[in-house]
């Protein structure tokens, strides 16, 4: 379920940067695939470079935040399936 919302929002984010890219002369091609591949954090860049900075910088630093996030919940989980536990 989780996987899916992710995979959606890119989807969306996507038809949403190939649309508004056209409006300021940007590369819809471009942004549709940085959009897909990187999300929240192209979208927040786009914002930026479109004018819009104070949206694009808080969806930028929410999306780094979380981003970092789960990179330590990974690790954590690594480290204690390894045995590396809090002993």
């Amino acid at each position: 379920m989780e996987g899916s919302f992710g995979l959606l929002l890119n989807i969306v984010i996507t038809i949403y940067l190939v649309i508004d890219s056209r409006k300021y002369g940007k590369s819809p091609v471009l942004w549709g695939i940085l959009g897909f591949i990187f999300g929240a954090i192209a979208l927040g860049i786009y914002l930026i470079k479109t004018d819009r900075k104070v949206i694009g910088w808080i969806i930028t630093i929410i999306s780094i935040i979380g981003y970092i996030a789960l990179l330590l919940v990974i690790l954590l989980g690594v480290a204690l399936i390894m045995g590396g536990g809090f002993s």
